[in-house]
């Protein structure tokens, strides 16, 4: 007799709370470490990283804007690649880093909602960007006399604000989507940020249909710039490989050289995510290939272009001297106290 009544009880309880469980608008964070044993030296490294990472890009974007000799499409592009770093990194590493120090790492459904469509939008303007520079490099090299024809404010204007578009519209696409799936059950994402398969692991639904039109999409985005970077490099290649100065076979190989090395860790990294199939992923894998082009490659970029690049450095060097020459007529007009 007992029996139904205490049924009737429970029943109510436990579908109120899967109710208000499943309506929950935080997930959890797990982190690039799950359980780290030493969170504050994984802090100190990843801060570090972070500050030289948007102060090496704010560097080149400040060097760009008034160095006069920079003021050239290929630098102008440049300029929007650091921005886009700079955003890249400072939509993830500061959440990651906060989850660090607190016992809470607890993200709001709109957050992660904005996580996903950054990420996306800058990942996607970033494939589309690091393709237009190679087109930028092939001009210079393979019609060095037109280049300031071809590559006219105009039309690099039209590249940046396409590159843009394009990864907003792949943002614009794929976050309403993701989102509107149901989440319940575990709330917790294994990854340092709202990164769509981590996310998808969590829904009720079945996704696969879904994983597929998302698996398309990417490969499209990269199959675009890689086409445009290969086509590119291969003139490129030709063009130098008939140039009778060795003078200018170093000066185009100096050009194109760091663009080269930047585009193979960038591509190298998205071909992992977005190509290999199910089988060679795991959580592990995927957090560090997620970390090493959301926080190394932001930090890479910027270095490897001035590191390489002489004109970025004699920029460089002429704002350091004219900064300690004004530095010394202040000191030398301070008036001396008697």
């Amino acid at each position: 007799m007992n029996f139904l009544p205490l049924q009737l009880i429970k029943l109510p309880c436990s579908v109120e709370m899967e109710t208000i469980y499943q309506n929950s608008t935080d997930f959890i964070l797990l982190g690039l470490i799950t359980h780290p044993k030493f969170p504050g030296l994984i802090f100190a490294v990843v801060f570090s990283i972070f500050v030289v990472a948007v102060t090496a890009n704010l560097v080149i974007i400040m060097l760009i804007h008034v160095d006069s000799h920079l003021h050239t499409p290929m630098y102008f592009l440049l300029s929007q690649l650091s921005i886009m770093d700079t955003v890249y990194i400072c939509i993830t590493v500061p959440k990651m880093l906060q989850d660090l120090l607190s016992k809470e790492k607890t993200i709001s459904f709109l957050g992660c909602a904005l996580q996903i469509f950054f990420y996306l939008t800058l990942i996607g303007g970033e494939f589309l960007l690091l393709g237009l520079m190679a087109y930028d490099r092939f001009v210079a090299v393979c019609n060095p006399l037109r280049y300031q024809i071809i590559m006219n404010p105009r039309v690099c204007l039209l590249m940046v604000l396409g590159s843009w578009a394009g990864g907003s519209l792949d943002g614009f696409m794929l976050t309403p989507v993701t989102m509107s799936f149901p989440y319940c059950g575990s709330l917790e994402i294994n990854h340092f940020f709202c990164e769509i398969p981590a996310v998808l692991k969590l829904s009720c639904r079945d996704t696969s249909l879904y994983e597929t039109l998302m698996y398309a999409c990417c490969v499209l985005m990269l199959l675009i710039p890689i086409s445009f970077i290969s086509v590119s490099y291969t003139r490129i290649l030709i063009t130098v490989y008939h140039m009778s100065s060795a003078e200018g076979r170093r000066k185009a190989f100096t050009t194109c050289s760091s663009h080269i090395i930047v585009v193979s860790i960038f591509y190298g990294a998205a071909f992992y995510t977005n190509v290999l199939p199910h089988s060679y992923h795991t959580p592990e894998k995927d957090k560090v290939v997620s970390a090493f082009y959301t926080i190394l490659t932001p930090m890479l970029n910027p270095l490897i272009y001035s590191l390489r690049n002489r004109d970025v450095a004699v920029a460089l060097r002429k704002v350091l001297r004219k900064y300690a020459s004004s530095q010394r007529l202040r000191v030398r007009h301070i008036p001396e106290k008697y």
